[in-house]
């Protein structure tokens, strides 16, 4: 048996808040495991204005969330542990091919990844084209597998302002790994703010206005 790969054209989806004709804010925020972009950007309308659009560009991987016939929920993913490499590019591709379509060539960009769309938006600051400004890592970690002892990698993270956002009461991005992924920056000199609040796994609407 031998293994093949090929790149094929596929249809990506994405869902908006605003309009990005005229912004000077552009927020790309992607959602976690087993969410809908569009669900997901809801939690995101305390953000809207005149002159902010937000973007949550969907992961490309879809999936049943249950068994039952009489609900059939679906979800998606960013990735697996499945061919997860070129999961990594597909996707780093799709954020910046979306980004250079909707982004106006002055506008202040904010990449915000929640839970499994924090290793998504780390890894696409750290080897997409995109420009981006801001990221923001919001109840999950800087991938371990992402090397910051790689010289390009640490310039990345370094030439944007990086925020750490978690709930004191996350029973998955635990104090412990808040801890670890604390470590690993200063270990790097990454420079970076941090910013619990009082909570859980979740988008925390008063931490999120303060966020702007």
């Amino acid at each position: 048996m031998q293994e093949h790969f090929f790149s094929t054209p596929r249809t990506a989806r994405c869902f908006t808040l605003g309009s990005p004709q005229g912004a000077t804010d552009v927020w790309f925020v992607c959602h976690g495991y087993g969410q809908l972009a569009s669900r997901f950007l809801e939690r995101f309308r305390a953000l809207e204005s005149e002159r902010r659009c937000i973007v949550a560009p969907e992961g490309l991987s879809r999936f049943y969330l249950t068994e039952n016939p009489s609900e059939r929920r679906v979800g998606a993913s960013w990735m697996t542990r499945e061919d997860r490499v070129h999961e990594i590019d597909d996707y780093v591709r799709f954020l910046d091919a979306l980004h250079a379509q909707v982004v106006p060539g002055n506008a202040r960009v904010t990449a915000l990844g929640f839970s499994q769309g924090t290793a998504t938006v780390c890894r696409w600051a750290a080897f997409g084209a995109a420009r981006i400004d801001r990221l923001m890592i919001w109840g999950g970690e800087v991938p371990p597998d992402l090397d910051l002892g790689d010289a390009r990698v640490s310039a990345r993270l370094r030439d944007l302002r990086l925020t750490l956002v978690y709930g004191t009461k996350d029973q998955f991005f635990t104090l412990k790994i808040v801890a670890s992924t604390e470590s690993r920056l200063k270990e790097h000199k990454v420079d970076y703010e941090r910013i619990p609040f009082d909570g859980g796994h979740e988008i925390d609407e008063a931490t999120l206005r303060s966020l702007i």
